[in-house]
């Protein structure tokens, strides 16, 4: 039959909070919140050439453990589309923190847009590692 009616979406920027929702982010960046649990399948049948994966258990250098299809997903969660190619190969930090991006823009609250003569200003710092000087021990 397809997906279970009584679900609920929330649009982004609607009056959800991801806390109380099932969160997931497509590969196109779009957020889909859930008022309540549901099963992977449910998600998958209409995503066919993707894999859900949970943020929690994404690991640097291991591939990406997917979510069982028969797996509730829980409120609270944040989960990621992921196309099938990607489920064998370990997650480089790059991908780790185009993920978190997405995920962070997908999830922030709606923000007004500025004006065309206002300017904002940013900060960076620079971080360096062992592993991005090509250092070995």
């Amino acid at each position: 039959m397809g997906t279970c009616a009584s679900i609920q979406y929330a649009s982004k920027g609607g009056n959800h909070s991801w806390q109380s929702t099932v969160n997931i982010v497509h590969l196109g960046g779009k957020l889909q919140q859930l008022k309540e649990p549901i099963k992977a399948w449910h998600v998958l049948s209409q995503n066919p050439n993707c894999f859900i994966c949970c943020s929690e258990s994404m690991y640097v250098g291991s591939p990406i453990p997917p979510v069982a299809p028969t797996e509730e997903l829980q409120l609270g969660h944040i989960y990621f589309l992921v196309p099938l190619p990607k489920s064998r190969v370990p997650l480089s930090l790059q991908d780790l923190g185009a993920l978190a991006i997405k995920a962070n823009a997908a999830l922030a609250p709606s923000k007004p847009i500025l004006k065309a003569n206002s300017q904002k200003k940013f900060r960076t710092h620079p971080t360096l590692s062992s592993v991005s000087l090509g250092h070995s021990h």
